[in-house]
């Protein structure tokens, strides 16, 4: 019989104070422990007689036993000391020739050719600035830099580390053993860590702690390919953010102008539905508002951008407060006000399945909104007769999957699937509201 192999220990580089609470009443009711087989260390485990789940001082909070439990029992806070740094790389004078290779390359600017009249040329290295990442040792030619007093360095055929993003699972792990500032960072787009190939010195230290073996070596072409497809996305998502917050300072600009046109053009109409071409009286609001610094080019991304204004009554003299309306509600928003008639509260989204259901026609739905139709700025003022139907798309290159819309949704039926926002058109009151909230504008939602 093979003798059971255990799991490795990797102890980190930085001290970890672990502070962590345990709802064991809560505990009691998981009948399948998966934060037992989640620690990559052994360091959770059952205690007999009552097999009650405690974590000992192996822990190097890692948090993957609080991920995996489903009833949110492990609480745990983890405190890290500043990461174990190398020495600074050992420059031999007899070897170094002042060639200056090692000034090009390093990455930080701390290392300088000093020469003066009382002295030679040499190399000095600032220890405030390097990081010690040891790309001086590997770019030198004459070998003359020694780096790695602390640490083990594996320099395996000019190869990589890099991090599997497909296999890596966040627990951040790397980041915490990693003695080179810089070279393992977290992408604000995937939310994972990637290298820096030119700052990693290839200590291996990551590579051993990954409780989910994420972390391999690879060609520095296909390292460098991976680390600049990243940073590509990072810029991206800067760009976006900065076009968004551009888009809503300027949407409030907007919004204040459409709401002033919308109550002139909606005081010189009588009649319930009306459509009415506003463009001219929208660019003077502009131009008289904000002296011309907003580019009307983009007014209509920025129309795009606004919500529809809603309003919602009941007739109290056609009410008769049976009730039907309440159990259609998708936001529990209706009451029953004794003995009639039903009162609907703030957290109402306009959806229109109470008036569809109503059996006595007493609840008024009402919308005005903004569009763009060939350059023209329509103004529309319509009775909704019930639920919208329409369609929802998500453009995925777009999308951040930052959550927002799902948070949001009134009705649930948005949700994360395969990393990417799916909607349940079945479940979809085709509010508008993901739409109107969607930081980067990749929901849109057009109304049949």
């Amino acid at each position: 019989m093979a003798p059971t192999q255990s799991k490795k220990y990797y102890k980190p580089l930085r001290e970890v104070e672990v502070e962590y609470k345990i709802d064991h009443p809560q505990c009691e009711t998981c009948p399948d422990r998966p934060c037992l087989e989640s620690c990559p260390v052994d360091a959770i485990h059952q205690v007999p007689p009552d097999e009650k789940v405690e974590i000992d001082e192996k822990c190097v909070g890692c948090v993957l036993c609080r991920e995996a439990c489903p009833y949110n029992a492990i609480k745990m806070k983890t405190t890290l000391a500043e990461p174990v740094k190398e020495n600074i790389p050992n420059i031999n004078s007899q070897l170094c020739r002042q060639c200056g290779a090692c000034v090009g390359a390093c990455r930080m600017g701390a290392i300088q050719l000093i020469s003066s009249g009382t002295e030679e040329a040499h190399i000095v290295i600032d220890e405030d600035r390097c990081v010690r990442c040891g790309y001086c040792s590997r770019f030198c030619p004459m070998e003359a830099i020694k780096y790695g007093e602390i640490l083990p360095r594996s320099v395996v055929k000019g190869k990589a580390i890099v991090v599997n993003q497909k296999d890596c699972i966040g627990c951040m792990t790397c980041t915490r053993v990693c003695p080179s500032r810089g070279a393992i960072n977290v992408g604000k787009v995937s939310k994972l860590p990637f290298i820096h190939p030119s700052y990693c010195a290839r200590c291996e230290e990551c590579m051993d702690a990954c409780p989910s073996t994420a972390i391999k070596y690879s060609s520095r072409k296909k390292a460098y390919q991976n680390y600049s497809k990243i940073k590509t996305m990072e810029i991206v998502s800067e760009l976006l953010e900065n076009d968004s917050a551009k888009l809503a300072k300027e949407t409030v600009k907007i919004d204040s102008i459409l709401n002033k046109v919308a109550r002139r053009v909606s005081y010189e109409h009588e009649e319930v539905e009306f459509t009415q071409d506003v463009t001219e009286l929208v660019k003077d609001e502009i131009k008289s508002l904000v002296d011309g610094d907003l580019e009307l080019e983009n007014l209509g991304d920025i129309i795009k951008a606004t919500s529809p204004q809603r309003e919602i009554t009941v007739l109290e003299e056609e009410c008769i407060g049976c009730g039907v309306c309440i159990n259609q509600c998708p936001v529990d928003c209706i009451e029953l006000e004794i003995p009639s008639p039903i009162h609907i509260g703030e957290e109402c989204v306009f959806c229109g399945k109470c008036v569809e259901t109503c059996p006595v026609q007493a609840i008024n739905l009402s919308e005005r909104f903004f569009q763009t139709s060939q350059g023209r700025i329509i103004f529309n003022r319509q009775k909704m007769e019930g639920s919208r139907t329409g369609e929802v798309f998500i453009d995925h290159l777009t999308c951040q999957t930052c959550g927002v819309c799902i948070n949001k949704c009134p009705a649930d039926a948005m949700s994360l699937l395969d990393h990417q926002v799916t909607v349940d058109l079945d479940k979809c009151i085709m509010c508008g509201k993901c739409q109107s909230l969607c930081p980067v504008r990749a929901v849109e939602v057009i109304i049949d």
